[in-house]
């Protein structure tokens, strides 16, 4: 596990502290994951989302790298089940007239066959249903595969509303240890529900982290930073995000990149620039 930082989660699962994202790669699907994992990443996120993942690439990826030597429980792999709102109906990972714990099943034993692998290391609810009790109607669900052994870990995405998380938290049998959202301005960068997941051992993980913050990055205090860090505006952010207990997930398609966020554990930021990114950042919320 060296080359980059590990995180245990309240549930005991080894985590890395960066994960590279599979969405929108399409057909360079495995292509990209063998790259990204030959660059040194140890992290896959997935979903069960033909419209925006492939997860079956991604088991084509898993299987020509332990050709290689690299052993399926040397990563760690994440997937999701996706509510039927966020997907294509030509495209269903399971029968869209099946019930709605049934559906969780059907997504989650798709993905295990697309996979090809037995468990997950981490299982994610894609986003909040429309009421709590579906919400939990799906949960339970989850919770049965990772009783059973499929998931090590479960977690939410796209879950902005801290009175959901609460509520899911409070009426869960098994807690989530995970939260996957934007890292972004018009949540306001989501303080409160970061300092609550942080009491409750519940790991904040940051997707479009970069995107969504191309005005930081491009400002003239934060370009400053990086020069004297002498360091890329993305690999200052990353570390920000690191060392304020963010799991970051990136996307990249470009090789020099890939080995420039797993450089993120090679230096740290002082706590002043800290303060100056966190300022930064909250000077751009309307």
């Amino acid at each position: 596990m060296s080359g980059q930082q590990w995180i245990t989660t309240a549930a005991g699962v080894a985590m890395p502290g960066i994960i590279y994202g599979t969405a929108w790669k399409k057909e360079r699907t495995a292509e990209l994951v063998i790259k990204a994992v030959q660059s040194g990443f140890h992290g896959i996120d997935t979903a069960g989302q033909p419209k925006h993942y492939d997860e079956a690439l991604v088991g084509e990826a898993l299987q020509s790298l332990k050709l290689q030597g690299i052993a399926r429980d040397s990563l760690y792999l994440q997937t999701k089940y996706t509510p039927l709102s966020s997907q294509d109906p030509e495209q269903l990972p399971y029968d869209k007239r099946a019930p709605l714990a049934l559906q969780v099943t059907q997504s989650f034993a798709c993905s295990q066959q697309n996979l090809q692998t037995d468990y997950v290391d981490g299982l994610i609810l894609h986003s909040p249903l429309a009421s709590h009790a579906q919400t939990m109607e799906a949960w339970t669900a989850m919770e049965d595969i990772h009783q059973a052994g499929g998931a090590r870990q479960l977690g939410i995405s796209n879950c902005y509303d801290l009175r959901v998380m609460q509520a899911l938290y409070a009426d869960a049998r098994v807690k989530p240890v995970l939260l996957q959202n934007r890292f972004y301005k018009e949540t306001g960068y989501e303080v409160e529900m970061r300092r609550w997941c942080a009491a409750h051992g519940v790991i904040f993980q940051s997707f479009w982290s970069l995107t969504a913050n191309g005005h930081v990055l491009a400002s003239t205090a934060f370009l400053e930073l990086a020069e004297r860090y002498r360091r890329t505006p993305a690999q200052i952010f990353f570390r920000y995000l690191s060392q304020t207990d963010i799991v970051p997930l990136t996307g990249t398609s470009s090789a020099a990149h890939m080995r420039d966020d797993l450089g993120i554990f090679e230096f740290e930021l002082a706590d002043e620039d800290l303060t100056r990114v966190d300022s930064l950042l909250m000077a751009s919320v309307v």
